[in-house]
């Protein structure tokens, strides 16, 4: 005669553990299909933020080797996408000169509407700055060349809101030069911008 094995009961602790992982599961995928299908409805594009404009406002340096510097800096900020503002927040900017900080740009946090773009004029004003033997062979090149150069580096994090469902977040960062005439302190132009447009 064949002999069974006594049948054991699964517990109900197992049964519930499973039913709850079960929902949890299904929350989690579907949850992950909103969070989708929102996205694909406002298709965000990365927000940009640029160097719309800027101009060497004061430039002064002495045989002692001080230099002291005023710089205006024209910072767009760019919502393209249609469905959504912008939230941005923690701007903040370096310029440097030879690898030296001379000056910090912040902003408060801000938003930008659908398909609209602000404008922030930073008006940077440095210390007097102790040049060193290297800093000050870089800027008497400087003025013989007639062209003066700093660096901006920093950014800021955007995000937009998809609906009740979440955030998307961006990090919008800047690395480029502005580069200046010291004989009439105008600005050379030339492409500053955080993220190419898609």
């Amino acid at each position: 005669m064949p002999r069974y094995g006594s049948s054991h009961s699964t517990s109900p602790f197992i049964w519930c553990a499973a039913i709850i992982c079960g929902i949890i599961s299904v929350a989690v995928i579907f949850g992950g299909i909103l969070v989708f299908v929102g996205y694909m409805v406002i298709h965000p594009r990365v927000p940009v933020i640029s160097v719309a404009n800027a101009h060497l406002d004061f430039l002064k340096y002495d045989i002692v080797g001080v230099m002291q510097t005023q710089i205006t800096v024209v910072i767009r900020a760019e919502n393209d996408n249609a469905k959504a503002h912008a939230l941005f927040d923690k701007t903040e900017f370096k310029l440097i000169y030879e690898g030296k900080t001379i000056a910090y740009l912040r902003q408060d946090e801000f938003e930008v509407d659908k398909e609209k773009s602000v404008l922030f004029n930073y008006e940077v004003q440095s210390s007097p700055i102790p040049l060193n033997p290297t800093m000050m062979q870089a800027i008497d090149y400087a003025i013989k060349q007639d062209v003066i150069t700093f660096q901006l580096k920093g950014g800021s994090k955007a995000r937009w809101r998809v609906g009740p469902l979440g955030s998307v977040k961006f990090e919008c960062r800047l690395s480029c030069d502005l580069r200046f005439r010291p004989s009439d302190h105008s600005y050379i132009p030339s492409p500053c911008t955080s993220a190419h447009k898609h």
